[in-house]
C-alpha cells in the first residue's frame, strides 16, 4: 500500500494567486469577506495579498487594508507576497506575520515575470529573508515553472532542487513547488518532489498544481503517496498565468477536499461551505467556476 498521511494541510491561495489573474478586481473589503468565509469553512492557511505595485497588479491594491482588517485573526496564517525589501517593509508596516517570496526555475520566465535573472532574484530574496528572520517573520518560498515553462519547455529537475535548497538555506520554512502552466504528470511530479525533498526535506514542501491538462488531482495524489502533507489550492479553481496563454487556474480547493474525503484523509475544510463560497464568487466575477465538484454540487442545489 502507498504511504498516505492522516491529514493534509491545505494552503488556500485564491485571495492572492487566484484573484490577481481576474479581470474584475475585488475591493479590499470584499477580499477580507472572502478570507473570513474561507476561514469559516475550516481553512487556516490563506494567502492574503501581495505588496507589489498596483500599477502592475491592480487586483492586489489595498493589501495593507486587508491585513489591517484581519489583524485580530491570530488563529490564521496569512502569508503575503513581497517582491523585494520595500515590499517587505510595507507588509510589516501593515502587520504581516508571514511573507512569501516568488522565484522561477526558468530563466526566461523570471525575466518576463519579475524582470530579473534567477541569480538576481535570489539576491533580492536573500535581503528580504534576512530582514524577515531578524523580525521573527515566517517565510514561504515559491518556485514557479517547476515542471515546464511557456518559453523554454521542459525544466531541469536538478535546477529546481538547487533553488529549493537555496531558498531553504536563506530561511524559508516551506517551499511551494508550482506547476505554473499545468503540464506535469504524476511520475514527473513524484520525481520532482523526491529531488527537492533530498535538499529541503519532505516536510518542508508544498505542491502547487494548475489544471491546464486535467492532471492536477492525479499529481497531488502521486505526491501525497510519497509523503507530501501540504497542498496549495484556490477556491473555485481561480487563477491562471498571464504569461502563458491557455493555462488554467489553480486546482480547485473543493476538488482537492473531495479527493481527500474519498481517500479518508482529513483536511479540516467543509466541502459544503466551500461550494457556497464558490457559487457567490462566480456570480461576482461573472464566470462559472472551474471546479468540477462545485459545478456538480451546484447543479443539485439549483
Amino acid at each position: 500500500m502507498p504511504m498516505r498521511p492522516e491529514h493534509i494541510r491545505i494552503v488556500e491561495v485564491g485571495p492572492r494567486d487566484g484573484l490577481q489573474n481576474e479581470a474584475e478586481p475585488l475591493s479590499p473589503k470584499e477580499r477580507v469577506q472572502l478570507i473570513e468565509q474561507l476561514a469559516n469553512a475550516g481553512l487556516k492557511d490563506i494567502e492574503a495579498g501581495a505588496f507589489v505595485s498596483p500599477r502592475w497588479v491592480p487586483q492586489m491594491a489595498g493589501s495593507d487594508e486587508v491585513l489591517a482588517s484581519l489583524s485580530g485573526r491570530e488563529d490564521l496564517r496569512l502569508p503575503v507576497l513581497v517582491p523585494n525589501s520595500k515590499g517587505y517593509q510595507d507588509a510589516r508596516a501593515a502587520g504581516a506575520r508571514e511573507i512569501a517570496v516568488f522565484g522561477s526555475a526558468s530563466e526566461t520566465f523570471s525575466q518576463r515575470n519579475i524582470n530579473c535573472s534567477i541569480d538576481e532574484s535570489l539576491a533580492r530574496f536573500a535581503e528580504v529573508c534576512r530582514l524577515a528572520k531578524d523580525d521573527g517573520v515566517l517565510i514561504r518560498g515559491y518556485i514557479s515553472c517547476v515542471l515546464g515553462c511557456p518559453y523554454e519547455g521542459e525544466v531541469d529537475i536538478a535546477r529546481v532542487a538547487a533553488l529549493a535548497a537555496a531558498l531553504t538555506e536563506m530561511g524559508c520554512s516551506e517551499i511551494s513547488l508550482g506547476d505554473t502552466i499545468g503540464v506535469g504528470t504524476p511520475d514527473k511530479a513524484r520525481a520532482l518532489v523526491k529531488a527537492c525533498a533530498s535538499e529541503s526535506g519532505i516536510d518542508n514542501l508544498s505542491v502547487h498544481f494548475h489544471d491546464t491538462y486535467g492532471q492536477a488531482l492525479a499529481n497531488i495524489l502521486a505526491c501525497i503517496e510519497i509523503g507530501v502533507t501540504s497542498v496549495d489550492a484556490a477556491v473555485g479553481g481561480l487563477g491562471g498565468c498571464p504569461y502563458a496563454s491557455g493555462s488554467a487556474g489553480n486546482v480547485a480547493t473543493e476538488d482537492v477536499v473531495y479527493l481527500l474525503q474519498g481517500l479518508g484523509i482529513g483536511c479540516a475544510a467543509s466541502l459544503d461551505k466551500l461550494v457556497t463560497i464558490t457559487d457567490s464568487l462566480s456570480h461576482r466575477l461573472g464566470h462559472p467556476p472551474a471546479s468540477r465538484v462545485a459545478r456538480a454540487q451546484l447543479a443539485k442545489r439549483h
